[in-house]
């Protein structure tokens, strides 16, 4: 490509579209509204806690090959994901008191499921055949049109409640029984399906920002990447099928005959910015609590909780920090009640005083795109009508729900639809991985 491909927002989609075309051999001007990069998936310090917290708990999976791929290219640090060296989830109930540990076999064929030790307490081996059905729902299916996990399989019994309904909750961000089954036969086919080796949990203990926003601008300004901060695009001029100039608070800047465009931006953004843009019109939210106080030894570093308004919590070396997903429902109660209640939880599990310590309680309203049939078939592709412009975002036609793993795939999947386009050379394009 001998002109500039211009990556607008600086997510995770972008800064992985943005690596993917540098090592391409494109040359890449990155902009970005905030003062920071790294969008939903970043570390910032917090006066409130005195510490540095990320503004999300994202737990990934070793069958998560996008996101292992992007750590590789821009040289993350080896020790910047932190997990048990085999596929082991511990759980608790909070009403019962019992505790569990999930160990699934490395391999393909799950053995483990004939062994009592190894399975939620309560369930029998057949009970793991559930998801079967909604593999073969997905199979040959068109986003959205596979119907809802619970037309499909059933969403009661001691293993939904206490297995299947705490994963797709965490994965969809969405109430598993409206979800749509082809999102979550991709979540399993790429993670449960591969056995224990794909499904080992990995947790960015050092923070988001040095997994993965850090290391991957280093290597944009490695590759003469331009980053450019407070870049807010307010418009585009449109040409005969391409994208003739981006109008940035700033100052315009126009896009040559040979330069490109990837629009890396929210749903809502893109389709005020391009008007008849296909984006999901449905979101979900999450809150996250954090509370200042160093995990007991011994605490596991995840702990899937059962009966309780906690879901799953994070034992960081500083810090507890617990993730409640499809939490509309919670938006309007107060911070500090909602900060009491979720302590009073962990404190319980862990032993500890129920007096509260310094907290932080974050919410982010529009997290996620909901992930219902409905919303999945609004999803656009990479590919836009306008030769020189390609989305990117988690909210994009990826197959995966609103995760990491999404967002980091939507970027390759932008450079890929820009190559072809042909606007660049053979050589170029097999460059991309």
């Amino acid at each position: 490509m001998t002109g500039t491909v211009h990556v607008v927002g600086a997510g995770l989609a972008g800064l992985s579209a943005a690596a993917s075309l540098a090592e391409a051999g494109s040359r890449v001007v990155l902009h970005e509204a905030a003062k920071q990069a790294g969008g939903r998936c970043r570390s910032y310090y917090d006066p409130s806690l005195g510490l540095t917290i990320d503004n999300g708990n994202h737990l990934l999976l070793s069958g998560n090959r996008s996101s292992l791929d992007f750590m590789r290219l821009i040289g993350a640090p080896a020790n910047a994901l932190t997990g048990p060296d085999e596929a082991v989830y511990d759980f608790a109930d909070i009403r019962t008191g019992e505790r569990w540990t999930l160990r699934p076999n490395e391999g393909r064929l799950p053995w483990w499921v004939l062994r009592a030790g190894r399975r939620v307490p309560g369930t029998r081996a057949r009970d793991y055949l559930a998801p079967v059905s909604l593999l073969m729902a997905a199979s040959g299916n068109k986003p959205g049109q596979s119907g809802t996990i619970g037309e499909k399989m059933s969403c009661e019994g001691p293993l939904y409640e206490r297995l299947w309904h705490p994963v797709l909750l965490a994965a969809l961000n969405t109430e598993p029984r409206e979800s749509d089954v082809g999102l979550a036969a991709t979540i399993l086919r790429e993670t449960f399906g591969g056995g224990g080796r794909a499904c080992r949990p990995l947790i960015a203990v050092e923070g988001l920002s040095t997994a993965f926003v850090d290391p991957a601008l280093r290597y944009l300004q490695s590759r003469g990447a331009e980053i450019r901060y407070g870049r807010r695009l307010r418009a585009l001029t449109l040409g005969q099928g391409r994208i003739e100039r981006l109008d940035f608070t700033d100052e315009p800047t126009v896009i040559g005959p040979d330069d490109a465009v990837v629009m890396a931006l929210p749903p809502w953004v893109a389709s005020e910015l391009l008007p008849g843009t296909p984006a999901p019109q449905e979101f979900r939210s999450i809150v996250n609590a954090h509370f200042a106080v160093r995990p007991p030894e011994g605490a596991p570093l995840m702990l899937g909780v059962v009966g309780g308004l906690t879901e799953w919590l994070f034992a960081y070396p500083d810090r507890f920090s617990v993730t409640i997903s499809g939490a509309d429902r919670l938006l309007e109660e107060g911070r500090e009640d909602l900060a009491r209640r979720i302590w009073t939880e962990i404190a319980d599990l862990n032993g500890l005083a129920r007096d509260l310590p310094s907290w932080q309680i974050v919410k982010e309203k529009r997290a996620t795109f909901a992930a219902t049939p409905a919303e999945a078939a609004r999803r656009p592709g990479a590919a836009t009508r306008y030769r020189n412009l390609v989305l990117a975002g988690d909210w994009t036609e990826t197959g995966l729900p609103s995760t990491i793993e999404g967002a980091i795939r939507s970027g390759t999947n932008a450079a890929q639809a820009l190559f072809r386009t042909g606007m660049c050379g053979r050589a170029q394009a097999q460059g991309v991985a």
